[in-house]
Parts: structure tokens; sequence; C-alpha cells
């Protein structure tokens, strides 16, 4: 038996990158997957055939977590479809705009926070609510970054709520641990995903890049997938609140030489 026969996981943002990555992880493991996407279906629909030749059942629903009614829609139809998500993977997310803060516009940081942050708390607060109607168990899984930690100058939308993001998987931890589910959260540092589309396509840049990694290699989505496999599993099952770096060494190099 594998370690996630008859879960189901839905997954945000897994058109492409970490989200499709995980759930062809998950899939191989027995999950039943629900696949999202903003904008990319044909990345969706990817995604789904391969869970599916995994020999696993896909659905494929479009996602906006800045609304909350399209979070809502999305678990009733995962619920008719089949019957309850044991597994929660937020992954859905924006990227920094690269701007300072004294030059943001506040249009920008709103949409940030509303993907960001209000997407992961929408999606978490109808997951318990379905896990409770379920009595109980399950986990869930935050995506966020190394830079929940360590900002990055003109990264202020991004790194604001990537802390965010952690610090509501910490008090979700608390506030449901007696209830079996486990809350945890996985930062990557550089991951060969759309986020890092210059490096995917220019060996050159990607080598540059890698030279202040002390693995001197950027991570693979698949990589994130198998841990986030481990998390959802009954091998994790002990494990709450925790961060879970995956980034080569990168945060560890950044004191060096001071």
């Amino acid at each position: 038996m594998t370690r996630l026969s008859d879960k189901v996981a839905l997954i945000t943002g897994s058109d492409s990158g970490i989200g499709q990555a995980t759930a062809i992880e998950m899939a191989r493991e027995g999950a039943d997957i629900v696949v999202t996407y903003f904008e990319d279906r044909d990345g969706a629909q990817e995604t789904a055939r391969r869970v599916r030749e995994a020999g696993t059942r896909a659905i494929v629903e479009q996602l906006d977590t800045r609304k909350e009614e399209s979070i809502e829609r999305l678990f009733d139809r995962s619920i008719e479809e089949f019957g309850k998500v044991d597994i929660l993977v937020n992954n859905a997310g924006l990227s920094a705009a690269g701007v300072p803060v004294a030059d943001m516009d506040t249009e920008r940081m709103q949409e940030v926070v509303e993907t960001n942050f209000f997407g992961y708390f929408w999606m978490c607060r109808r997951y318990i609510q379905e896990r409770r109607k379920a009595r109980g168990g399950g986990s869930i899984i935050n995506v966020t970054s190394i830079h929940e930690e360590l900002p990055v100058p003109g990264a202020a939308d991004y790194d604001a709520t990537k802390g965010a993001q952690r610090n509501l998987t910490r008090t979700l931890a608390l506030e449901v641990a007696e209830e079996g589910i486990t809350v945890n959260n996985v930062a990557p540092g550089m991951i060969l995903t759309p986020f890092n589309q210059d490096a995917i396509d220019d060996p050159s840049v990607r080598e540059r890049q890698v030279q202040h990694i002390p693995m001197k290699r950027a991570g693979e989505p698949s990589e994130i997938g198998r841990l986030a496999v481990f998390l959802a599993s009954d091998d994790a099952r002990y494990v709450t609140g925790s961060t879970y770096v995956m980034d080569g060494g990168l945060s560890l190099q950044l004191a060096q030489g001071a």
C-alpha cells in the first residue's frame, strides 16, 4: 500500500512548477488530486493527465484565490466529486514586484496580500471546517519561501506575505493539534519553476545564480513534492507547526564573511 492511498489532496497552483510536481508525487503515492489553475488551463490539464497516468483520479478546477467565493465553489465541487479533502497544499501566489515600499502602489500591495495571505487564510478556514465534519485528521502544507524570514530589498509585498503565511501556519498548528490535523510549511529557496524562468531558459544565468548556493545547484520541483508527500503521510503525524527549509544551504550562507 502506498503512503497516501485513499486520500484526496487539493493543491492550489497545480498547473505548473511546485504545485504540478506535488500533485504528481502525491498521485504516485495513491492520492486522488484536485488540480487548480488561475489562467493556465492547458497546464492544469497536463497535470491531471499525469495524475491519471500514475493511476489515480483527478479533476481540474479554475480558482482565483483573491476571491472568497471562488474558494467556496472549489471546495463544494471537490466534496461533490470525492466526498472529502484529506490534504490541503496551498501553493498559488504572486512573486515580488521589485519595487521599493516608497514607490509601491497600494493596489499592488493589496493584490499580493489578497493572493498570498487571504487566499491561504480562506483555504485553510474552509478546509478545517470540512475536516471537523469528518471528525478530524488531515494535513495542511503551506508553501512559503526562505523570504518568510530573510528579506530582499524591493520585495516588501512578497516578504511580508510570506512571513504572514508562516505565522498563520504556526497559529493554526496550535489551534487544531488536538483534532489530529497537522499544519506545516515548506520554505523553498531557488527552485526551477516559472518564477525562475530565466534560469531555466539560459544555463549561463542559472550557473551565475547558483554560485551563492553552497550546493551550487537549484532545486527541482519534484524535491519539494516528495517532501510534501512525507508531511501529508502518517510518517509525519507527530510533526506540526514546523518550517522545512529546502534551499541547498543558501540561508546558511548569508552570514559568511561578516
